[in-house]
């Protein structure tokens, strides 16, 4: 059996060699091609850059975090303390693979990529608001909905647990990092970030946060001239600039992603 190590991008969580030893040990070949399975370490922000670019199947390794900031690292199998017993468990085959959709986004027809977990459209520091437009048709769904806010975010199931959950951790005048919802396998999630005015055509209740039938055709604009940024396509921490008249589509992608789950997942004592 082969793994890959999948560790680009940023400081990595654990040494190269540290992971390497530990693969090894659990008697598996660490190899950069025809790999069998990729080890990821890190956070759910790690795993959404991976899972959106490979085509093997993924084992998310969680790193732990005391500090409030860090990632909770909601789609790890196991911890990094608990790899070696699930490199044996891989090995010995007590596993299996899920699939998990992905979406494509376009912008003005052009494709920007696909994305595993979630995408958002956000003002960037040269705006206090932007100014924007969701279109939703197809799949028995129509919606036409105008707000002004700091964006919006479209996630799939993988990506519930990140910006698509923020307001279940508002618990009046506190936060709750624990708090999170879920999106069906069959849906996409739509919230709007921290917005201070939403509507929506024919309806009296301004929106805040829902899902829509997969299949479902999603359109992003801008109605002001904004400092308005795409994220979740490109490792750029600066993501795509969106201007006024540009159009964003997002809609099933062609790939799927390939995610690892150990029939109970591994945990460190």
């Amino acid at each position: 059996m082969k793994a890959r190590m999948l560790l680009v991008g940023g400081t990595p969580k654990v040494p190269p060699a540290e992971l390497r030893k530990m693969i090894q040990k659990a008697g598996i070949e660490v190899t950069e091609s025809e790999a069998d399975f990729g080890v990821v370490v890190g956070g759910d922000g790690k795993f959404g850059r991976y899972g959106r670019t490979e085509n093997i199947p993924l084992l998310f390794v969680g790193v732990r975090s005391r500090g409030a900031t860090g990632s909770k690292a909601y789609l790890a199998q196991t911890t990094l303390e608990g790899l070696p017993r699930a490199l044996e468990r891989i090995r010995g085959g007590d596993y299996k693979v899920d699939i998990y959709r992905r979406l494509e986004v376009l912008k003005n027809g052009r494709s920007l990529g696909e994305v595993f977990t979630d995408v958002y459209l956000q003002r960037g520091s040269e705006s206090t608001c932007i100014r924007y437009k969701v279109r939703v048709t197809g799949g028995g769904v129509d919606i036409d909905e105008a707000a002004i806010g700091d964006g919006v975010v479209v996630t799939t199931r993988a990506g519930s647990t990140g910006y698509y959950s923020y307001p279940d951790r508002i618990k009046e005048e506190w936060i709750d990092p624990s708090g999170f919802s879920t999106v069906g396998r069959n849906s996409v999630g739509i919230c709007h970030i921290t917005p201070t005015y939403t509507e929506r055509a024919e309806s009296e209740l301004p929106p805040l946060r829902y899902t829509v039938p997969w299949g479902s055709l999603i359109e992003l604009s801008l109605f002001r001239r904004a400092d308005a940024r795409l994220y979740g396509t490109t490792d750029r921490r600066t993501g795509v600039r969106m201007f006024l008249g540009d159009k964003l589509t997002i809609v099933p992608g062609k790939r799927v992603t390939k995610v690892i789950f150990l029939r109970r997942k591994v945990r460190s004592r």
